[in-house]
């Protein structure tokens, strides 16, 4: 390969990895798990996840990112020339082909101990993509969190649900076991998913907003014991145990909300989805769904619902109407993708008909509704697992186990670029949720660009709020990069922050930096 100057550009080997479990992502705490050698999908059965339950019925699913060349999948406008000698006894999330004897993310001079943001072009005359703010309380990882008004709520293994007001701290409730996989919420109910198998509900009281009462689970009781005379509704599992076919008996992965139908889905370890009506807390439909486990569900757009699983594929279910009793069930629609690599996030933008589906593998698929849901392409901006997906206006969110947020435009060709990638987090993204941002309306007046406030939930035990606005241009893409630093530390970016120095590449190729960094930029176009 040469360069601009025609110089010769070494293009080296790199000696291949052993893949890693996916599995490991699902773990507690993820410095705490020793990576094996050993490829076999099946080499973490019959065990126990750390948290006293039972994994042997859902398969570990492998994942592998680029292992060769500079040609591998890269994060958007940025590269890692680290060395390529991998470490088995060091946290999941920091394996990568990339990876020294530490973790590559804290030797990348992108990696620093405060929150940054690339995003070039951020001149008067651009709106910014920031960090608002950051909310720690140790007391646990962070798996899930759901946004309703003003009020965020948090789900991690400490088996609690955080409630949070104006990036502080409002009240908060606690469960009597199992970690929190999974939280939505229809009106004043909160629905929360654990990883006991059980669904919670939970009622907001009218009069003390800060108080939350559990008014009963799915199942309710009342349920669970008339199904329990009739033999017909019990399903044999693993190690010939019978359990009732309306209950899961593995960890709820993921749930899903169909409010104009009153319906809520719920996912599974347990390779079942279930359809619930919200009314009556019944389970109307028990549908084994894959032949793995079930990390992702989406309610869709024309009748449609969409799961993802750790088989490798994406399937589409609709829902009919049974005969004049007024019934309905749902039938499989169509297989979306087949593939290796485990299913672990869903989204859809109902407004313009597009599903998305994020892969152990770092990668990002959708598919358009115009097109008979036909694949639309892939998204190349992850090292590691995408773990979680959000929607939003015209723009898509990824978070990683590489600990970033990648944040992509569609345009009206549907083709997608990366508008920023959003760095900070310590530890893998493995949540996010995104709302309209209104916090200075009256400043922007009539003529204002869409902005949106995006959550992100880590295995750091953090959540971070960010502004993103939709009126900002893309990365420029380039192959490679190289930057110095000075021994002592990081220099101080343009704007006067802490942390990485930043620089803009214009359009015409012109590289803009802080005259006091002592800084070296190589790039090829």
């Amino acid at each position: 390969m040469t360069n601009a100057k025609g110089g010769t550009m070494a293009v080296v080997e790199r000696p291949a990895i052993h893949r890693q479990k996916f599995g490991a992502l699902l773990h507690s705490d993820p410095n705490d798990v020793v990576l094996s050698p050993r490829r076999d999908s099946t080499a973490n059965r019959d065990r126990d996840d750390g948290n006293g339950n039972d994994m042997s019925s859902r398969r570990h699913s492998s994942f592998s990112p680029a292992t060769t060349t500079t040609a591998a999948v890269m994060s958007p406008g940025y590269y890692y020339t680290g060395s390529a000698s991998p470490s088995v006894s060091v946290s999941p999330y920091a394996m990568s082909p990339w990876n020294s004897q530490s973790s590559p993310y804290t030797k990348s001079p992108w990696m620093t101990s405060s929150p940054i943001i690339f995003s070039p072009f951020e001149g008067e005359n651009f709106p910014r993509n920031g960090l608002i703010g950051s909310l720690v309380r140790e007391e646990g990882h962070v798996y899930s969190l759901a946004v309703s008004g003003d009020l965020l709520y948090t789900g991690s293994d400490s088996k609690n649900i955080r409630v949070w007001k104006n990036l502080k701290d409002f009240t908060g409730f606690k469960c009597s076991s199992g970690l929190v996989k999974a939280i939505v919420i229809s009106g004043d109910r909160i629905f929360t998913g654990h990883q006991d198998g059980k669904i919670r509900v939970w009622k907001t009281s009218q009069k003390n907003p800060k108080l939350h009462k559990r008014i009963g689970s799915l199942p309710s009781f009342k349920d669970s014991l008339k199904s329990s005379v009739n033999p017909k509704n019990y399903v044999e599992v693993r190690r010939r145990r019978n359990v009732l076919r309306i209950r899961h008996f593995d960890a709820v992965s993921c749930m899903s909300l169909n409010e104009e139908q009153g319906l809520l889905y719920s996912g599974s370890w347990d390779k079942t989805l279930k359809v619930w009506r919200i009314a009556t807390s019944k389970c109307l439909e028990s549908i084994t769904a894959h032949d793995d486990a079930v990390n992702a569900v989406v309610s869709g757009f024309d009748s449609l619902v969409f799961t993802g699983s750790a088989d490798g594929t994406v399937k589409a279910w609709r829902r009919e109407l049974q005969g004049e009793s007024g019934t309905s069930r749902h039938f499989l629609f169509q297989i979306l993708l087949r593939q290796e690599s485990a299913v672990t996030a869903l989204a859809i933008n109902k407004e313009n008909g597009v599903v998305y589906c994020g892969s152990s593998d770092g990668l990002l698929n959708f598919w358009v509704r115009e097109k008979r849901l036909s694949h639309g392409g892939v998204l190349r901006g992850h090292k590691l697992a995408v773990l979680c997906l959000a929607t939003a206006g015209n723009l898509v969110f990824s978070g990683s186990a590489d600990r970033n947020i990648c944040v992509w435009r569609r345009d009206a060709s549907w083709a997608h670029a990366c508008l920023s990638v959003l760095t900070g987090h310590t530890g893998p993204v493995k949540c996010l949720a995104v709302e309209e941002d209104r916090s200075d309306d009256e400043k922007r007046g009539d003529d204002r660009d869409q902005r949106w406030r995006v959550y992100s939930g880590s295995l750091d035990k953090s959540v971070k709020v960010w502004r993103v606005s939709e009126n900002v241009p893309e990365l420029k893409q380039m192959r490679a990069w190289e930057q110095q630093c000075p021994s002592n530390g990081y220099a101080p970016s343009p704007n006067g922050h802490n942390g990485v120095g930043r620089f803009v590449v214009r359009s015409n190729g012109e590289v803009i930096s802080s005259p006091k960094q002592r800084r070296h930029i190589t790039f090829w176009e």
